[in-house]
């Protein structure tokens, strides 16, 4: 697909709504999926303490004097207050590994990896951008982006940084992110803790918080296999012949648990959160637990 350009404001919604008609089915189920979670959502711009202008209200009883807006108010048989926009986190960015392994599917009637990433990535984009957020892909060359057309970009953008990343390591890219971001990193994390704890820790300086959200198909938790199977590594691993696959279960069982409790205690060092979500469950309730955990700063402050 070719990549799209910046364009004034006019002739980039017209083509951002042109590019929507033709949106892969992945976009389109999740805009299904993002109405199923949540068909009213409202989003983390609020009024209070801020240097942004947000809205003129009417005055009243107990609005300070210089939050009156004069000139408006002249013109006007009520007094209007200026409101500022509350200053929470102003960018919501997204990434998700696009490395070979996230391409595997433990089924043909199962979705890979990396697309149960591109859906809920691009669902939790939808209701962000619902939400009038500011959604940008972690590193991606594109400025994030906010209302209905920055959807389509999004898309095309993942599809740019999938065909860039494919044979590239499964890290996401060097922080420290912008201040006021807040961050989503899908992957299966299937990497040393020690490189993805150095590469999350300088992401984590921008002060945002994070979650990092573990696709995993479940065949990857259980090792299912029986007899004689040949194991055949994605990223130049090598193959190994198990002459009895079932015996291998238990200590591998207990080595992936492992792994997704070291996640978890990385992202909590971080006071970041971790979420696991295999593969073939609903998209609907990995994305509501997602939506939940943003939760906070969409409450308007005190």
């Amino acid at each position: 697909m070719a990549r799209l350009t910046e364009t004034s404001s006019a002739d980039g919604t017209a083509s951002a709504e042109a590019l929507a008609q033709r949106l892969p089915p992945l976009v389109l189920q999740a805009l299904k999926v993002a109405d199923t979670v949540s068909p009213g959502t409202h989003g983390r711009r609020r009024a209070g303490p801020g240097d942004s202008f947000w809205q003129f209200r009417p005055y009243v009883r107990g609005d300070l004097p210089q939050s009156i807006d004069w000139r408006t108010s002249a013109r006007s048989d009520q007094v209007f207050v200026r409101e500022r926009e509350w200053e929470a986190a102003a960018t919501l960015y997204l990434w998700r590994d696009a490395s070979a392994s996230m391409r595997w599917r433990g089924a043909r009637d199962r979705q890979s990896k990396l697309e149960r990433a591109d859906l809920l990535l691009l669902a939790l984009a939808a209701l962000a951008l619902r939400g009038e957020e500011q959604v940008g892909l972690l590193g991606h060359d594109a400025r994030p982006r906010r209302g209905r057309a920055a959807l389509p970009h999004l898309a095309v953008g993942l599809e740019q940084q999938a065909a860039a990343e494919q044979a590239s390591e499964a890290l996401p890219p060097d922080g420290p992110l912008p201040r006021r971001s807040d961050l989503v990193l899908f992957s299966d994390f299937y990497l040393p803790l020690d490189q993805l704890a150095e590469r999350l820790r300088l992401l984590a300086t921008g002060g945002g918080r994070g979650i990092l959200v573990q696709i995993y198909d479940p065949a990857e938790a259980a090792l299912p296999f029986e007899g004689r199977v040949r194991f055949e590594g994605l990223e130049a691993e090598g193959r190994w012949l198990a002459p009895r696959a079932e015996a291998l279960r238990g200590a591998y069982v207990e080595r992936f648990q492992q792994h997704q409790a070291g996640l978890a205690a990385l992202a909590a060092s971080l006071n970041w959160q971790f979420h696991a979500l295999p593969s073939d469950r609903p998209a609907a309730a990995g994305l509501a637990g997602l939506q939940a955990a943003l939760a906070p700063a969409l409450e308007t402050p005190a």
